[in-house]
């Protein structure tokens, strides 16, 4: 288990602090999370007890799916973190975190959906998108 860790949005305006579950990073390669990042979403898998040092009322939330949200600065944009409704699960995102590089990268979700255009070099562990449905929500998609 990991201990608690900062973490702000790019402007600063929202810090909170959340507890890795373990030292790792994974990235999602899923369009919805490319297109919201720009990029892919480089996320730890966190307890569900972020907590807000300041900014929470600077928060936004996008329920992107039936199943899951999106959670923003209202200020900078800056992606913080997805998580289940029920709250369940959270991925808060790895380069929010003030020590971003403690993190190891283990993982890459929604393989399938992953464009030629670009590649990383690591050797991870990876994941379809039907495989993480599966191991996340028992294989509930909607």
């Amino acid at each position: 288990m990991s201990e608690e860790r900062s973490a702000q949005c790019l402007c600063g305006a929202v810090k909170f602090r959340a507890t890795p579950t373990r030292p790792e990073m994974g990235v999602c390669h899923c369009s919805m999370c490319r297109r919201w990042t720009g990029g892919t979403f480089m996320a730890v898998e966190c307890k569900p007890d972020v907590s807000f040092d300041c900014g929470e009322d600077k928060v936004q939330v996008y329920a992107s799916s039936p199943w899951g949200e999106r959670v923003f600065c209202s200020i900078c944009g800056a992606s913080l973190f997805w998580r289940t409704k029920d709250r369940s699960h959270w991925s808060v995102s790895a380069q929010a975190f003030d020590e971003s590089s403690r993190f190891t990268f283990t993982a890459q979700i929604f393989i399938d959906e992953k464009p030629a255009n670009y590649s990383f070099a690591d050797e991870t562990m990876t994941m379809t998108g039907a495989e993480v449905f599966e191991a996340v929500m028992g294989g509930k998609e909607h």
